[in-house]
């Protein structure tokens, strides 16, 4: 009696390769027809169907995080450093400045706003921050991060610093394949002109009296110190720079109403917001240094202009802030009507914040 056909069906896939890289930075831009295909092979008694799927297209897009597959994750870390060695508040930097003179960290904070993803088609995404907390808010489109590389230790003063250090901006962007990032060293104007003490009006990370422009009802977009290693303020001992610290205090000038005495700021006629982009830069691989050493290679800092702030305020006509801002890739100007304020084509002749490997 002849053997009636098998009813049943027996299913095989293969990959071949198997290797796909989920973190999809490298592997999406190598991946090619001839390194995917899907075997379905179909077998009964009596008919054997097979063909070949080069599926490689829809496979990377989920590999990649490129297909509907809900939010990406992106964690960018910041470090602190003096060329390629890493600095802290416990540490003595060497070579800063035109004369390469030794120094201690005194302060190292700085606010991060507006960062965007960008797609390998040039394309800007903004990064969507988690919820607020006490280094992170956003009210609108405008967001912030308050990046703390001081914790209050060695010459950093615990007065006026903090234990707390934070080191990353986190957020989400729609999935896809993003090969750099821009972002902001600064404070959106919506959220930068308050009164850092009112929690009606202020919420953390805006609310630290440090940062504070108390004169514009502002914040300082980034305080970033540097001692005289032989100063002492607890030793009376006073050091040989001409003022004992030298200041980087990025923040907006000669603005327009000030919240203190009741009146909204409406403009700045020197923003200060340095823009910046870095190219190529993949979160899962590198992290973003700020380079104390480039940030002061033109300055003198042991001497300080006779009636003016030490080091650099943003202050117009402050010769301190030329070498400074040029770093930063903002336009200053030493004239009356100082400079624009305003990134320098693009903020793309910046030599502080750098990309390199985890």
């Amino acid at each position: 009696m002849p053997r009636p056909p098998e009813r049943g069906y027996r299913f095989r896939l293969f990959l071949v390769p198997a290797a796909l890289n989920v973190d999809c930075v490298a592997a999406c831009a190598g991946a090619s027809l001839s390194h995917i295909f899907l075997n379905f092979i179909i077998m009964n008694a009596r008919t054997f169907v097979s063909f070949t799927l080069a599926a490689v297209a829809a496979a990377s897009l989920v590999a990649c995080g490129g297909g509907d597959d809900g939010p990406q994750a992106v964690e960018i870390q910041f470090a602190a450093t003096a060329g390629t060695t890493p600095v802290a508040c416990g540490t003595t930097v060497k070579g800063l400045g035109v004369n390469g003179i030794d120094a201690n960290i005194r302060d190292f904070r700085f606010y991060i706003s507006q960062v965007k993803m960008i797609r390998a088609d040039g394309v800007e995404v903004p990064l969507t921050l988690a919820a607020n907390d006490s280094w992170n808010y956003t009210a609108g489109s405008d967001s912030v991060t308050l990046v703390d590389l001081e914790n209050a230790t060695g010459a950093c003063p615990t007065a006026t610093g903090t234990t707390g250090t934070n080191a990353v901006v986190k957020g989400t962007v729609p999935a896809g394949t993003y090969t750099g990032v821009k972002m902001t060293m600064g404070v959106p104007f919506a959220l930068n002109h308050t009164d850092w003490a009112n929690p009606a009006t202020t919420k953390a990370p805006l609310d630290i009296q440090a940062m504070a422009w108390s004169w514009q009802g502002g914040r300082k977009f980034a305080k970033i110190e540097v001692t005289d290693p032989l100063a002492s303020a607890e030793a009376g001992t006073p050091g040989k720079w001409s003022a004992s610290t030298f200041n980087v205090h990025l923040g907006s000038t000669s603005c327009v109403g000030n919240p203190a005495t009741g009146t909204q700021v409406s403009s700045c006629a020197q923003p200060n917001r340095m823009e910046f982009k870095l190219a190529a830069f993949n979160p899962s691989a590198q992290k973003v240094a700020v380079d104390v050493q480039a940030l002061l290679a033109g300055s003198e800092i042991t001497t300080n202009t006779t009636g003016t702030s030490a080091g650099c305020m943003s202050f117009l006509k402050d010769p301190e802030c030329g070498p400074v801002f040029k770093a930063l890739a903002l336009d200053w100007s030493d004239l009356a009507t100082g400079g624009t304020g305003l990134p320098v084509n693009g903020g793309a002749g910046q030599t502080v914040f750098k990309a390199i490997a985890k």
